[in-house]
């Protein structure tokens, strides 16, 4: 008996599945051409890929300013100049691009340097608190090989919580 069950149901399934199979072939068939034209598309350039100036000046402030509001640093002025390190000791004669962050209700200052007109080159931050000069430059997102806008934003945000700027612990 359980022979005769067991042929039965392969018939049935057979002949269950070569039907589905034959349906879902001519389904895939325009599947796999409308996938060939969506290849075809080009995909707009990232943001990171935009020319220096317009990524900081078009996408990294205004994304900045809107996590500062969010982390509860309303009223901070933010920049981009190229002019020399504000650091003591700094050479003047080297002018650099910067986005400066200006704090005036707490007098306080922070600075991203971008040593190349590239996102991808060496940065750094250094920070001034209390209307003084600063004094140590230290090194910004230098391990990390790709470089997006969502990580130049958190970096910022994670070096200003360090110095308890966000929030206390």
């Amino acid at each position: 008996m359980a022979e005769e069950n067991t042929p039965q149901q392969s018939k049935a399934s057979g002949s269950e599945s070569g039907g589905a199979d034959n349906k879902p072939a001519p389904s895939a068939k325009p599947a796999a051409g409308a996938t060939a034209t969506k290849a075809k598309k080009e995909k707009p350039p990232a943001l990171e890929d935009k020319p220096f100036q317009e990524f900081i000046e078009q996408h990294y402030l205004p994304s900045l300013s809107t996590a500062l509001d969010n982390a509860g640093l309303a009223g901070v002025a933010l920049s981009f100049q190229n002019s020399p390190l504000s650091v003591a000791g700094a050479d003047d004669s080297t002018a650099y691009w910067q986005v400066v962050g200006k704090w005036p209700a707490k007098n306080r200052q922070f600075t991203v340097v971008f040593t190349k007109e590239d996102i991808t080159g060496p940065k750094f931050y250094y920070y001034a608190d209390g209307g003084q000069q600063a004094s140590t430059i230290e090194q910004f997102m230098g391990d990390e090989r790709k470089i997006t806008l969502d990580l130049m934003v958190l970096y910022t945000l994670q070096r200003l919580n360090g110095q308890k700027w966000l929030t206390r612990n």
